[in-house]
C-alpha cells in the first residue's frame, strides 16, 4: 500500500496468500520470440525483464483488518492492491461501520454485485449509516439479473426513497460518499463490489474537487438512466412550482 505520511506498513508483516488461485511457475524463456543479436540501439524489440514483486506492493487480503487499520486524514490517499479473496462491497461497509461514520449521500458505480453486496448495502441503509444511496449498474449485469438478482436488489434496497439504481453502458468502478462532518471520500479502481478471484487494486482519498468531478458525470447518468420514478416532494415540488410561475 503506498500512502503519504506513512511510516508503517502493517501489510508486510505477513506473507501474502492468494488462496486457491493457481499461480504457474513462470518461464522467462517464453519470450525469447527475437533473437537479441544486434547492438541496443539497433533492436526494435527487446526481452521484457522478469522481477519479484516487491512485499510493500502487495497488501490486504481480508476486507474487514484492511477498514479497521486504514486511516486516511484531510488530503491523504491510499494506494492498495489486494487478492481475489478481498471483497470490495464488504471494504466499504466495514469502514464506515467500524468509524460509526454518518454518510449524507453515496453513489457507487460497478460492472456487478451479489446478493451479499445487496445486503451489505442494505445494512447501511437500515441501520442509519447512509441516508441516500445511488448505484448505477452496467447493461450487462442488468441483463443477465433482470429476473433475479434485480428484483432482489429493488426489495431489499428500495426503503422510503433512499435508493436509486441507474442502468447504462458502464466499466466504472466507483465510490464516493460524503459525511455529515463535510469529508468528501472517493474510492476509484479495478475492484467491482463482488470478489473476482483475480488480483485487484483500488485508491481511497480525501479530496473535494475530485469528488465533485466524480459527482458531477454520475449525477448526469443517473437523471438519464434512473430506473425508480419517485415523487416529487416538499421543497424540491415548491421549488418546481415558483420557478415556473415566475418564469411563466
Amino acid at each position: 500500500m503506498g500512502r503519504k505520511k506513512q511510516e508503517d506498513n502493517p501489510a508486510n508483516d505477513f506473507d501474502f496468500d492468494f488462496g486457491n488461485i493457481e499461480v504457474p511457475e513462470f518461464d522467462p524463456a517464453i519470450f525469447d520470440i527475437i533473437p537479441n543479436t544486434a547492438e541496443p540501439d539497433e533492436t526494435r524489440y527487446t526481452n521484457p525483464k522478469v522481477y519479484e514483486a516487491k512485499p510493500q506492493y502487495i497488501l490486504y487480503e481480508n476486507a474487514d483488518k484492511l477498514a479497521k487499520e486504514l486511516t486516511i486524514n484531510k488530503g491523504e490517499r491510499a494506494d492498495v492492491f489486494v487478492s481475489g479473496a478481498f471483497i470490495f462491497g464488504d471494504f466499504i461497509e466495514a469502514y464506515i461501520v467500524q468509524r460509526n461514520a454518518k454518510v449524507k449521500r453515496m453513489t457507487i458505480t460497478t460492472l456487478s454485485l451479489s446478493q451479499e453486496n445487496t445486503d451489505s448495502l442494505r445494512n447501511l441503509l437500515v441501520g442509519g449509516y447512509v441516508d441516500e444511496l445511488n448505484l448505477i449498474v452496467s447493461v450487462y449485469f442488468y441483463s443477465h439479473e433482470r429476473w433475479s438478482l434485480i428484483p432482489y436488489i429493488y426489495e431489499k434496497l428500495d426503503i422510503d426513497d433512499k435508493f436509486q439504481m441507474a442502468v447504462c453502458a458502464t466499466h466504472t468502478k466507483t465510490c464516493t460518499f460524503e459525511t455529515s462532518g463535510g469529508r468528501k471520500i472517493i474510492i476509484h479502481g479495478s475492484a467491482n463490489l463482488r470478489s473476482s478471484g483475480n488480483i485487484e487494486q483500488f485508491t481511497i482519498e480525501e479530496n473535494e474537487e475530485l469528488y465533485n468531478f466524480y459527482n458531477e458525470n454520475t449525477d448526469k447518468i443517473i437523471e438519464s438512466y434512473k430506473t425508480i420514478n419517485k415523487p416529487v416532494r416538499d421543497s424540491k415540488l415548491w421549488s418546481i412550482i415558483t420557478k415556473k410561475k415566475f418564469n411563466d
